[in-house]
């Protein structure tokens, strides 16, 4: 599989993330499967959170890829913290608190990522910084980053905070891709016209922080999946066509799509159906040509200005 620098870092990353919160809907045989084929087709980055399962999809992943320094070595993990019932906590004491709960549940003595998940209106920079200094400085958390921030959120943490941000985790599909739409239509009087994110996109391709798109398979707000939708039928037949034309699955048309934009994301692939895994792990080898990736953009209902 491809591999890119992670933000501005010098880690190493597959171009596809192993997104873990399904994880816990597996039969431990099913589980150890799942996590040795990721390994097998080079999807060695897995992306992990405190909430996942209530911890649980954590402790499986350990588990199932019977975690001991060797196979440690082998692996990027990454997680994230800051959600709790009701109300998100960007507090020192809260993000020690659970950076100590996932580096137990994970077995690991350290991660390798760190994402601050969704924004805390009540956080103060000033402790996020001294959080992350202790986890540096003991050396429990390599690299962090945030998850759903816009870019005046990300300045201020990062005005506090000395270690370079290295990833944003974002919502992006075919379906969903405002970040991209508000670009095609500036200074237009239409909806796509509507920065709703401060143009994170540019944001992050500015200042070096790679995009993870999370849902890539997903419209709405977990509505449903769009391949194979008949709310969608005109998308589906555009990447039905492609997918025929590279003799590929529709699956990875999709993910082809997100990869061929030059800001070099790195897409969270959440699927426990290793056949699907499998055929999004293939379009690391898949580059859609300029025509191919607008005419599945315009098939998904997004205008050209």
């Amino acid at each position: 599989m491809r591999t890119i620098k992670l933000g501005s870092s010098s880690l190493e990353v597959p171009v596809l993330a192993a997104g873990c919160m399904r994880i816990n809907s597996l039969d431990k045989p099913d589980a150890e499967r799942f996590v040795q084929t990721a390994l097998e087709e080079g999807a060695n980055f897995f992306d992990h959170a405190d909430i996942y399962g209530g911890g649980t999809c954590e402790e499986i992943f350990a588990d199932a890829i019977q975690m001991n320094a060797a196979v440690r070595e082998k692996i990027i993990l990454q997680s994230k913290c800051g959600i709790r019932k009701g109300m998100f906590d960007f507090s020192k004491e809260y993000i020690l608190e659970s950076v100590d709960g996932i580096l137990n549940r994970l077995k690991t003595e350290y991660l390798d990522v760190l994402l601050l998940h969704r924004p805390d209106a009540l956080v103060e920079p000033e402790e996020v910084a001294e959080a992350f200094d202790i986890l540096e400085s003991s050396g429990k958390v390599r690299h962090f980053g945030v998850s759903n921030q816009n870019p005046m959120q990300i300045q201020l943490l990062q005005k506090f905070v000395k270690q370079p941000l290295v990833a944003n985790q974002l919502q992006l599909s075919i379906t969903n891709a405002t970040m991209i739409s508000n670009g095609i239509n500036v200074n237009m009087e239409n909806d796509s016209a509507i920065n709703r994110d401060g143009s994170v996109l540019d944001f992050c391709r500015l200042n070096d922080i790679t995009i993870q798109p999370w849902s890539p398979f997903q419209y709405g707000f977990f509505e449903g999946v769009f391949l194979g939708s008949d709310k969608f039928p005109e998308l589906n037949q555009k990447i039905d066509e492609i997918a025929a034309k590279y003799e590929v699955s529709n699956t990875t048309i999709a993910v082809a799509w997100l990869l061929r934009h030059p800001a070099k994301m790195q897409p969270v692939i959440g699927t426990m159906n290793l056949d699907r895994l499998k055929d999004c792990c293939e379009a690391s080898e898949i580059q859609l040509t300029r025509e191919e990736w607008y005419s599945i953009y315009r098939a998904a209902g997004n205008i050209l200005p």
